[in-house]
């Protein structure tokens, strides 16, 4: 996809996947746009186009170590409030990608899918959109899921609103709702939960992303803008979820014995 890779960053990337599992699921807040073009005197929208040459290397590199699914936190609901000229350029940067970049995801063997609102997208971008979720459909390598005119509670409203449907309507009794039931009323239920969150900017915030899938995901907090994120940074916020152990409430013990009884049960019987 972008630039030919070296021979470190080979290494790099085999090393990674060597010292520990890799997250099947990472999702990114992509923060800082405007504020590296403010730092150099640029305007906001040289930040953004800017960032969109980050996304293709953190696609290609999310792709190449083994990430199964990327959500990449696009334009949030809350960004419509954005001054109109700005909105308006953020929509043609991402026409101009999905046009732009549609056969590099379909010759990586890659997957397009998107979360959100997508109506409120200009009807060009909804087409745009739809064309390359359509022709990348059958992809295998990974997904790269786009979360567009998203937010986590209005997901969660629309999943109650459809949930009540359902009830009223006979399909569901009220006893049969479970964490999976809502779950599968989401735009996410077709993938798993991300295990690592990475912020750029360093602000310590999950500002309406995923509220519901990041119940026991990895946070990690990166002090750099998106812009200037890179595979090195990737890999160190996947170094940093390697570290961690993922104890979903249960104690360091209960882990360790599990992953004992695991290893004894995968084990080869001898035979005297």
């Amino acid at each position: 996809m972008a630039g030919k890779k070296s021979q470190s960053d080979k290494a790099l990337q085999e090393e990674l996947k060597k010292s520990g599992d890799i997250p099947t699921h990472i999702a990114i807040i992509m923060d800082g746009n405007g504020r590296w073009a403010k730092k150099r005197g640029l305007p906001r929208v040289a930040g953004h186009r800017r960032g969109v040459e980050t996304v293709r290397e953190i696609v290609e590199t999310c792709a190449e170590i083994g990430v199964k699914y990327l959500t990449l936190y696009t334009f949030s609901t809350e960004n419509w409030k954005r001054p109109k000229d700005e909105v308006s350029t953020l929509m043609r940067l991402l026409l101009k990608s999905l046009k732009d970049r549609l056969d590099e995801l379909d010759k990586n063997d890659i997957k397009l899918t998107c979360i959100g609102n997508i109506e409120s997208l200009p009807t060009v971008v909804q087409r745009q959109l739809l064309e390359d979720i359509e022709r990348t459909k059958n992809n295998k390598r990974m997904t790269l899921n786009l979360a567009l005119s998203y937010s986590g509670r209005w997901e969660l409203l629309e999943a109650v609103k459809n949930i009540s449907k359902d009830v009223s309507g006979g399909k569901l009794s009220a006893d049969s709702i479970t964490e999976k039931c809502i779950s599968d009323h989401l735009t996410t239920k077709n993938m798993p939960d991300p295990e690592l969150l990475i912020r750029t900017s360093g602000e310590f915030r999950v500002s309406n992303f995923l509220l519901w899938q990041i119940a026991y995901s990895e946070f990690v907090i990166l002090d750099v803008y998106w812009p200037d994120f890179s595979r090195k940074h990737l890999y160190d916020a996947v170094k940093q979820y390697q570290k961690r152990e993922r104890r979903f409430g249960k104690v360091s013990e209960q882990i360790h014995n599990s992953i004992l009884e695991n290893q004894t049960k995968d084990s080869p019987l001898e035979v005297s």
